[in-house]
């Protein structure tokens, strides 16, 4: 009998760039990979293949995420004295957004793959180690394409997730896509329409993340308040929240990402009021001047933004309040601005993010003429960051003497840092604990005894 040769198992590194949504994507890539015989490893430099999960959204993004290609070709050939990976393997927003203008201005990739390839992700990479170098897609408007219809998604294979962090927060995707047509944003073109996951499978997939030891799951998508629309019923959402806080082992349920002209009475009481979810209202403002938002074709104004905000606080007085402004935007006036900024002192948001406008390739506002030059756009930032800044500050200052119940997330150095029901993950700041003894994944109650910008340090009760 001849000898016996082992097949040396691929080994597959992943590094994702960008939001949420993305970390949820890798997760899945990586489901499949394992499930296909892939190894997963953490540091690039020991892997076969380094997969790039990309980010498009805005200049900045796309900037980090064809740096971190580079680095990642970098370590071909060897690196600190490992072997390094054969190939670079760029996939998410910007590859499929871009496609072969990518491939051909990145030649450092080995390929760019788009959203379409993920099904078969694991033959894709096996035919790259091998040496085959895929012809890269040209990018179409996803829009266009039908959704998958509710009954074909019944039979659509669940997809497991392999989790590449270990900590008690999760992401869990309600849907993908967007239906609206925001002039400034070219998210739909390249992430399609709007397509909400079955409940079935959203809570499937939070049993099986709460039996992995996560205590708070973020529901993520493009538009959360759209959420059931496509399954034929628009309250979906409402419902699915206490099952969801309902799972053994869960103990905080956040929504992310409303649209507050979607926001019905129904969910918003629902977020506020249901034992197990955040008081946590993650509003897409954008802006305040009701004419900025027509020509975005958003709707609103300060006087519906600051009723909304009055409704979620009679209900949820110490709710959490997140949005992001763009500033800059073409034909905003001094007034416009004026506007946006008397809006922003009146809301006493806990957390804003400031966006200077800059052209995104296919979108409407692109086309504008009335744009305001580069250097005003920056001015105009710097001066809504400062002034955000400092109500953010007040805000957290009010949180003085209020009790929080704190999701511990890393203990180092005696050092025990976590996150209150006010403060999503990653970029709402953090709430810093006096408890020796504390561990990752403890809920601690406690009092807040004093603030640091955005951050809280609080003493348990």
């Amino acid at each position: 009998m001849g000898r016996l040769h082992r097949v040396s198992q691929p080994s597959v590194a992943l590094v994702t760039l960008g939001c949420a949504r993305n970390e949820v994507d890798s997760e899945e890539l990586a489901g499949r990979l394992a499930a296909d015989g892939f190894r997963l490893v953490d540091d690039p430099a020991d892997a076969d293949t380094v997969l790039v999960n990309t980010c498009g959204f805005v200049e900045q993004a796309k900037k980090d995420s064809v740096d971190a290609l580079l680095e990642a070709a970098d370590l071909k050939g060897g690196a600190d004295g490992k072997s390094g990976p054969s190939s670079v393997v760029a996939v998410g927003c910007l590859a499929e957004r871009y496609g072969a203008e990518l491939a051909d201005s990145l030649p450092e990739a080995d390929a760019v793959l788009g959203f379409d390839d993920y099904p078969d992700i694991a033959a894709r990479l096996r035919s790259i180690v091998a040496g085959e170098r895929p012809t890269a897609h040209t990018p179409q408007d996803r829009r266009r394409l039908l959704p998958i219809s509710p009954i074909d998604r019944t039979a659509a294979p669940v997809v497991q997730r392999s989790r590449l962090t270990t900590g008690p927060m999760a992401p869990l995707k309600l849907a993908s896509g967007c239906d609206r047509r925001c002039t400034f944003c070219a998210i739909p073109s390249f992430r399609g329409s709007f397509v909400s996951r079955r409940p079935t499978d959203v809570l499937d997939e939070a049993r099986w993340l709460a039996a992995d030891g996560v205590r708070e799951l973020f529901l993520v998508s493009e538009n959360s308040t759209s959420y059931g629309k496509d399954l034929g019923d628009l309250r979906l959402l409402e419902t699915l929240l206490p099952e969801l806080a309902g799972i053994d082992g869960v103990e905080r349920v956040r929504v992310s990402y409303l649209q507050p002209a979607e926001l019905r009475p129904g969910l918003l009481e629902a977020i506020a009021g249901t034992p197990g979810v955040a008081p946590y209202f993650d509003l897409s403002f954008q802006h305040a001047s009701n004419a900025v938002l027509r020509r975005m074709r958003r709707f609103g104004d300060p006087e519906s933004f600051l009723g909304l905000l009055d409704r979620v606080r009679t209900l949820a007085p110490a709710a959490g309040v997140r949005s992001n402004v763009i500033v800059g935007f073409p034909g905003e006036t001094e007034d416009d601005l004026e506007t946006l900024c008397d809006f922003l002192v009146a809301a006493r948001l806990d957390v804003v993010g400031v966006f200077g406008y800059s052209d995104e390739d296919g979108t409407e506002a692109a086309s504008y003429d009335d744009k305001l030059d580069d250097d005003e756009v920056l001015a105009r930032t710097a001066r809504v960051s400062d002034l955000v800044e400092e109500l953010t500050s007040q805000r957290a200052e009010e949180r003085v003497d209020e009790e929080v119940v704190v999701l511990v997330e890393d203990v180092t150095d005696g050092e025990v840092v976590g996150r209150s029901a006010h403060q999503g993950p990653d970029v709402d700041g953090a709430t810093y604990l006096d408890q020796p003894g504390a561990r990752v994944g403890d809920l601690v109650r406690a009092v807040v005894r004093k603030s640091d910008g955005v951050d809280l340090v609080a003493t348990p009760l």
